[in-house]
This record gives C-alpha cells, structure tokens and sequence, in this order.
C-alpha cells in the first residue's frame, strides 16, 4: 500500500486555510486538522484566552508543539497558523513531513476577510488592522515562500476552485 502524504497549507491570517483545507481533505479523502483548533481543544479555552494569559510567546510554543504532533501523523491536510512558521523547527517539520502549499492573498482580501473576526488577537490592539498585516507580510511572507512547494493565489476564487488547483499541481 503507497504511504500516504501530508498537504500542510500556510499563509497568512485570511487566506482560506481553514475553509480551503476542508475542501481539500473532503477531496482527497484524507483527515483535516487546524492547529488553531487544536490548540483550542487541547486547551479547553480559545486563542485569545491563551494570548491573553500566556501572550504570544507562550501560544506559539503550544503551535510548535500541536503542529509536531500533528504533522507525525500520515494522510492529513493541516491549516497552519499564519504565525507558526516564525518557528524555524515548524518550518523544518513541515518541509519535512508533508508537501507545504502557500495560499497566497492580498492585504486588501485579509482585510476584507478579518474585519469582523474578533478571534485573532494580533489585530485586537489599538493599530489599524491593515498596518499590522503589512508589518506581518514583510516578516512572514519570506518564510511562506521559504518552505512553498506549491504557491496559490486565493484571491476572488472559492474554496473548491483553489482545492481544485492545488489538486491539479500535486501528484496525489
């Protein structure tokens, strides 16, 4: 039997990883898991709660520890938070363990797609939404890149369009 393989989807907060990687799994007929879910579950409170309590630094080390975790696991699509790939050892691990796929998005789509979503802390402070995801584009998108071995763009496209291309670029 052919061993089966990860699809880990990165990119920022608003790129559809979640959404996108449900349609992939149902797809593909693999397992789908979010980091950020998990970490809610594994925690029993929500995101914000542990930002606020642990602050960042403690929340991404329960993300390095989930995505270790999950990413030991066969057959799975995984949304990753937009963060995680800070960490040099998530980055290592994914590139590792799964083919990496960067959803790739505008500023002005994440903001379009984050406005009402009170659940992601790094935009719940006093600066303008769209300042602080240019400030994370400049630092993250490089290491989207990095790990990417497929990039797409999910702008003005739906789910099942960019699961479909993602399919079509993989040799699943």
């Amino acid at each position: 039997m052919a061993e089966k393989r990860n699809i880990f989807l990165v990119g920022p907060m608003g790129a559809g990883k979640s959404t996108i990687g449900r349609e992939l799994a149902d797809k593909l007929h693999l397992d789908f898991y979010d980091s950020d879910q998990e970490i809610e579950r594994r925690t029993g409170a929500d995101i914000a709660w542990v930002f606020d309590l642990e602050g960042e630094e403690g929340f991404r080390k329960r993300e390095e520890d989930v995505i270790n975790d999950l990413s030991e696991m066969q057959g799975i699509v995984l949304a990753t938070g937009g963060g995680s790939v800070i960490s040099s050892q998530v980055r290592n691990r994914l590139s590792a363990r799964g083919v990496v796929v960067y959803l790739e998005t505008t500023i002005d789509k994440q903001v379009a797609r984050t406005q009402r979503d009170r659940r992601r802390p790094l935009l719940q402070t006093s600066e303008e939404p769209r300042s602080v995801l240019e400030k994370l584009a400049v630092e993250r998108n490089p290491l989207y890149e990095e790990i990417a071995d497929v990039i797409v763009q999910t702008d003005d496209q739906s789910a099942k369009i960019v699961a479909n291309k993602i399919v079509e670029r993989l040799d699943f």
